[in-house]
C-alpha cells in the first residue's frame, strides 16, 4: 500500500502546504494532511500508515507549531474533528483533544464548575494545552487532569495523571502517542466568577498579546524565575528582523510574520534572540514552539 491508496470517511489532502495550518503561516507542504473523523477512523488511518512505513505527526490547530519549509514527508494527522465535550461524573468533564481551550473553559462555566479560566485565553486547543501542559500565572493544566486517552501504537489507553511525567510547560509522552482526550476534574465555581476570569484573562492579553500579525504566541519558555520578553528586551532586540520575520515592538517574547516569512527566516531570528540574550545575560533561552518538518 501507499500514501495514496489510504481510505478514511475524514478527509485527505495530498502535497498540502502546511502555511495553510500553522498560525505563523508559514511551511512547507506534508506529504500527506488527514482529518480523521473519530477515534477508529484514527485506528484505520494509523494502521494504514504502518503498512505503507510512513511516518506521520499528530498536531491541532497548529498555534504552537514552526513547519521547516522543506515541509513534512510522510502524514500530518489533525486532531480537528475530534471537538467532543462531556460531562462524565461529578466535577468532571471530558473533552476530546480538538476542543478549543475557551469552549472547555464555556463548558464548565454553564455546570457551575471552574478552575481553569486561565486557559480561556490561551489560543488553541486541549490536547496541545495538554502536550504543553499550558497556563498561565503560575498554573498548568494539568493540575486540574484526572486521567488522559492516548492512541499508543495501535492501542487506546488511558492514563491517571499520577502515572505521567509532567513539569513545568512539558508533558513526556510514548513516542508517537497521541492525546485523545483528557478528563479534567474542576472545583465548583460561581459562573459569574469564570466570566470575571475570563474577562480579565482577555482584555490582559488583548493588551499585551494583540501583536497585530501571525505568530505562535510566546515563542520561547520563561526561565526558572525570569521572564523571556525581558531578557530579551535587556539585549535590545525589541523589533529586530530576520527577512520577513520580526521579534514584536508589542510583545518581545512573539515572533510575527510581518508578511512573506519564511520558516528558515523564524530559525534565524529565533538562533539571533537566542545568542544576543546569552550574550548579554548569561541565560539559555528554550524554544516553547514545536519546531517539525525538513530543511528545502
Amino acid at each position: 500500500m501507499n500514501l495514496e491508496n489510504i481510505s478514511i470517511r475524514g478527509q485527505l489532502l495530498y502535497d498540502e502546504p502546511m502555511s495553510r495550518h500553522t498560525s505563523l503561516k508559514v511551511g512547507g507542504a506534508a506529504d500527506l494532511y488527514a482529518e480523521p473523523e473519530d477515534a477508529d477512523d484514527l485506528l484505520t488511518l494509523v494502521r494504514s500508515l504502518k503498512e505503507c512505513q510512513s511516518p506521520w505527526l499528530a498536531i491541532g490547530r497548529g498555534y504552537n507549531l514552526l513547519v521547516r519549509d522543506g515541509g513534512i514527508r510522510g502524514a500530518v494527522i489533525s486532531l480537528a474533528r475530534f471537538n467532543r465535550i462531556s460531562e462524565a461524573g461529578e466535577r468532571l468533564i471530558r473533552a476530546e483533544a480538538g476542543v478549543e481551550n475557551l469552549a472547555l473553559v464555556r463548558f464548565a462555566q454553564e455546570r457551575g464548575l471552574g478552575g481553569i479560566g486561565y486557559i480561556s485565553g490561551i489560543p488553541g486547543t486541549v490536547g496541545g494545552a495538554v502536550k504543553m501542559n499550558a497556563g498561565a500565572y503560575g498554573s498548568g493544566v494539568l493540575e486540574r487532569l484526572e486521567s488522559l486517552t492516548l492512541l499508543s501504537g495501535d492501542m487506546v489507553a488511558e492514563y491517571r495523571r499520577e502515572e505521567l511525567d509532567y513539569g513545568y510547560r512539558r508533558l513526556a509522552l510514548p513516542v508517537g502517542a497521541i492525546v485523545l482526550a483528557a478528563l479534567f476534574r474542576l472545583v465548583e465555581c460561581d459562573p459569574h466568577q469564570t466570566e470575571e476570569e475570563i474577562r480579565k484573562d482577555t482584555e490582559l492579553r488583548r493588551s499585551k498579546h494583540n501583536v497585530g500579525f501571525p505568530s505562535a504566541g510566546s515563542f520561547f519558555k520563561n526561565p526558572s524565575g525570569q521572564a523571556a520578553w525581558r531578557l530579551i528586551d535587556q539585549a535590545n532586540l525589541r523589533g529586530v528582523t530576520v527577512g520577513g520575520a520580526q521579534v514584536s515592538e508589542v510583545h518581545s517574547n512573539f515572533l510575527i510574520n510581518r508578511g512573506g516569512a519564511t520558516a528558515a527566516d523564524f530559525l534565524g531570528l529565533a538562533e539571533k534572540v537566542k545568542e544576543a540574550v546569552f550574550a548579554a545575560t548569561g541565560v539559555q533561552l528554550e524554544e516553547e514552539v514545536r519546531i517539525v518538518g525538513e530543511e528545502p
